[in-house]
């Protein structure tokens, strides 16, 4: 099982990596989860900048929430995973990000709109959290019981998770959700407050 706890941290790295490169998040702006064959999770630990990621940059965790290995010390938003994991047994990841474009649109007041045929198929919904302090269960709980719906949660004035079977389709949909919300703010730019996918289209995507 080693091996494989080690495949999936790598994965998580890699995806810390590209969350920064990419623009998703500056510095430390998130927290990524993992969960591992045996049932616990590996979280970021807390501080950790997403592109400076190291094998001993994570928490074990079991599934109440405990330290059971590696950095003693995770990120204070380990109860948002912890909880999503809890009410969602077929997620595999949890991608916590702070991307400037759809946490702006929130805090204005402004619906994020699915643009293209990739945001309806891989965001479908958004779901959304008013304001909780970081770390806290207000924010843990709100945040899961949106995500028995949704696979995306924008966390007012905070951030957005986003969740999936597995690392890379978590973090997909962290950036088709960041993409959509960059596209809104064009539209809005331009004039419009009114172009988004046909609903009638999203009936037709299948399972995403």
């Amino acid at each position: 099982m080693r091996s494989t706890v080690d495949e999936l941290l790598t994965r998580l790295i890699d995806a810390g990596r590209t969350a920064v490169r990419t623009g998703l998040v500056i510095a430390s702006g998130g927290n990524l989860s993992v969960r591992l064959p045996d049932d616990t999770i590996a979280v970021t630990a807390r501080g950790t900048w997403l592109d400076r990621l190291e094998m001993d940059s994570f928490s074990i965790l079991d599934p109440d929430g405990n330290v059971v290995d590696g950095n003693p010390t995770p990120s204070s938003e380990w109860k948002l995973h912890q909880r999503t994991y809890r009410v969602r047994p077929d997620v595999g990841s949890v991608i916590h990000l702070h991307p400037r474009t759809a946490v702006l649109l929130d805090a204005m007041g402004e619906q994020i709109r699915l643009m293209t045929l990739d945001h309806a198929h891989w965001v479908r919904s958004i779901g959304r959290v008013p304001y909780h302090p970081n770390g806290s269960d207000e924010l843990a709980d709100t945040s899961a019981e949106q995500s028995r719906t949704h696979n995306c949660v924008i966390q007012a004035h905070h951030g957005c998770s986003c969740i999936g079977g597995d690392i890379a389709m978590a973090l997909r949909r962290a950036m088709s959700l960041e993409q959509a919300a960059v596209l809104t703010y064009q539209a809005l730019v331009l004039g419009d407050r009114h172009t988004s996918f046909p609903r009638a289209a999203l009936a037709g995507l299948g399972h995403a």
